[in-house]
């Protein structure tokens, strides 16, 4: 019964979901108050039922429950603990129910922590996350329900995708999700402003933070995914333009652009329009995203589902969220009118090119995405495109916009003169350059597209150490006093998000150049040469983990003579899937370069086959991350976030003061 207990409260929050759709937008069309707080109750109503219903399916998990089909699916009695948790969200009914629960999460999160915001806005927004909550609940009901039983049950499951059992698994795809459903949050936002007709400075603001924070999910979630497959999957990639790693891409470059936009709307009252247009599109590409994943279109190691039928509901839920956005959009849009009017050497200008490179790179990716896809669904025959494709559009667009992203913050808003921009900057270019051309020859070779790589990458260094700089002042005030000016975390956070980027430039410019691979046959004691690393197999050996046997090799790597690390790479058999082996790479990681084994198959004899890789400046590619990321917290984090919401407050209050008259004073 405890599975019955997971799908009634999974059915509960549903009808939820439908009351808070209509209720709080019943409230705002007839002025009653009562009806908008329904919202928050709403909401919170339905982070509860689902918060049970993913709990049940936890439990089912963990007690091996195995009259549920998902679970009997999913897990194994060998199966580790950890592991029974995380194929929760291991397949397609259980990473879905994760989806719905994470999206309720955000409707609470809105629901406390905009309490400033003018009733009817709150309102709208509650509305249309309930709005949102059904197209995905529903789905999940009725095509995708986790607490299917099957009678009788089976003794023991076919045990979690071997792949699956890393941990990567345990953060990749939450954060993931979180990601994606903050989308909705930032859609819900627009919608509201379209729907009240408030578009100012106080709508940009109020969305700001709550964009920002998606996007720095979606950025985590992105970057722990490439991570995994760098070490997981024994390519010794980190990124390979598999559609669905695109699918997580695309959002993120129009959420890249919605916060530079939305920073233009709020300090200059500019790109309304655009900006309300790249709100829907990022929901809208998030839902493409999920259609790509469990449609069945594509065959892929991310994919969940297979299943034409659930394609259709989600191509369903697509169409219905572009038709009636776009609808609204243009019913409400051309009353906002464009905002003030700037040069064209400005702040505003340089962020309009800033959007509208990313949104032509996100135009390229996502041709490059459906284009095959669109071919074989129209019967017009079967191509692929690859690496090539993306690499030879993408990187031509990404190259102006790593010269902007430096030039930027030394442009005066509204109207600016190039010369006083060039002479501020004139040095930081050249140490640029001079960089650039030196850096490569440390390698060993010289590429052009490396060396222009390398140079806007400390271009972007540089402009905000001078901007840093130049906003600390005079060096005669006190230290304390200096740091306070650079201190507000808006500030800080754009300058850390755009130094971590420049240390992902670094690490894909080197490795895409100076990366060595190499395919060879090795026996215990033989001894090969790779990047000036010397890899020694000293012996074959058999060890057991929790379900799974694994051939592991003792691989000691020396340069120079001298000792370096020693690798265990490994080849595992899983108890339930023992025909389905996994590579388990070894890696030895320095500031510099990563040195990366990979374990292949048996040979004749006691050859073994192995993949030896030199990966240079991969750290910096996860640091980078890591540094975007925090930008990002830092600059959502900000105080003036905090002061609006007490102001807001202030001003209800007061004005509440004002209507009650005299009497009312004595009584508070």
């Amino acid at each position: 019964m405890v599975a019955e207990l997971g799908n009634f409260a999974l059915i509960l929050a549903l009808c939820l979901a439908v009351v808070q759709s209509i209720l709080p937008l019943l409230g705002t069309y007839f002025d009653n108050a009562r009806l908008m707080r329904t919202g928050r109750f709403l909401a919170t109503g339905q982070f509860v039922f689902l918060s049970i219903s993913l709990a049940v399916l936890v439990w089912a998990f963990v007690v091996s429950d195995f009259s549920v089909r998902y679970v009997a699916s999913h897990s194994s009695l060998s199966q580790p603990t950890i592991y029974k948790v995380t194929a929760v969200w291991g397949g397609h009914e259980g990473s879905l129910l994760l989806w719905v629960w994470l999206l309720a999460a955000w409707g609470v999160a809105v629901a406390i922590f905009s309490r400033s915001l003018p009733r009817e806005m709150l309102a709208r927004v509650l509305a249309v996350l309930g709005m949102v909550s059904i197209g995905f609940l529903a789905f999940t009901v009725f095509t995708s329900n986790p607490f299917e039983r099957v009678v009788p049950g089976a003794m023991d499951g076919r045990g979690m995708n071997p792949l699956l059992q890393d941990p990567g698994m345990i953060l990749h795809p939450p954060l993931l999700y979180m990601g994606y459903v903050g989308t909705a949050v930032v859609f819900a936002f627009a919608m509201a402003a379209l729907l009240g007709g408030r578009l100012d400075a106080a709508w940009a603001r109020w969305s700001r933070p709550w964009t920002t924070v998606a996007w720095v999910f979606l950025t985590l979630g992105i970057a722990i995914g490439s991570w995994w497959a760098y070490y997981e999957l024994g390519w010794g990639g980190w990124w390979f333009w598999d559609p669905v790693e695109n699918a997580s891409f695309l959002p993120w470059l129009t959420a890249t652009a919605l916060i530079h936009s939305l920073a233009v709307t709020e300090k200059r009252g500019g790109f309304k329009v655009w900006t309300l247009m790249l709100a829907i599109l990022t929901f809208a590409l998030t839902v493409l995203g999920a259609f790509i994943v469990r449609s069945g279109v594509i065959t892929s190691v991310h994919a969940f589902a297979t299943d034409p039928e659930r394609g259709v509901f989600i191509l369903g839920m697509l169409t219905i969220t572009l038709l009636g956005s776009l609808t609204v959009y243009a019913w409400r849009a051309p009353k906002v009118g464009l905002g003030g009017s700037f040069a064209w050497y400005s702040r505003e200008s340089l962020m309009m090119a800033n959007n509208v490179l990313l949104a032509v790179a996100c135009a390229a990716v996502f041709i490059g995405t459906l284009y095959p896809l669109a071919l074989d669904a129209f019967g017009l025959g079967k191509i692929s495109v690859g690496p090539p494709y993306f690499d030879t559009v993408f990187a031509p667009l990404m190259l102006p916009l790593l010269f902007l992203i430096g030039l930027g913050p030394a442009v005066m808003w509204k109207q600016a003169n190039p010369s006083d921009t060039f002479r501020q900057l004139r040095w930081a270019l050249l140490v640029s350059v001079i960089a650039g051309g030196l850096w490569p020859l440390t390698m060993g070779a010289w590429r052009p597209l490396t060396a222009l790589s390398l140079m806007l990458a400390t271009w972007i260094i540089l402009t905000a150490a001078l901007d840093i700089h130049k906003r600390m002042g005079s060096a005669r005030q006190p230290l304390a006093t200096r740091l306070r000016k650079v201190m507000r975390p808006s500030f800080m956070g754009m300058h850390l998000a755009h130094v971590g980027l420049a240390l992902i430039v670094v690490a894909i410019a080197m490795v895409n150049t100076y990366e060595v691979e190499r395919d060879v046959r090795m026996e215990p004691g033989q001894t090969t040469s790779a990047a000036g690393f010397d890899f020694t197999l000293q012996r074959m050996e058999t060890v057991r983990g929790p379900n799974w046997d694994a051939d592991q090799a003792v691989i000691d790597v020396r340069r120079d003579g001298r000792p370096v690390a020693t690798l265990l790479p490994q080849r595992r058999y899983y108890d339930t899937q023992p025909g389905n082996p996994m590579n388990q790479a070894s890696l030895h990681r320095a500031t510099t370069r990563d040195v990366y084994v990979s374990l292949g198959e048996r040979l004749v004899g006691d050859a073994w086959s192995f993949r030896l890789y030199y990966k240079p400046y991969m750290f910096w590619m996860w640091s980078g991350a890591i540094l975007l990321s925090l930008g990002g917290l830092l600059a959502a984090s900000d105080r003036r976030y905090r002061l609006a919401r007490h102001r807001a407050v202030d001003r209800r209050h007061r004005a509440g003061t004002q209507e009650s008259g005299p009497a009312r004073e004595v009584t508070t």
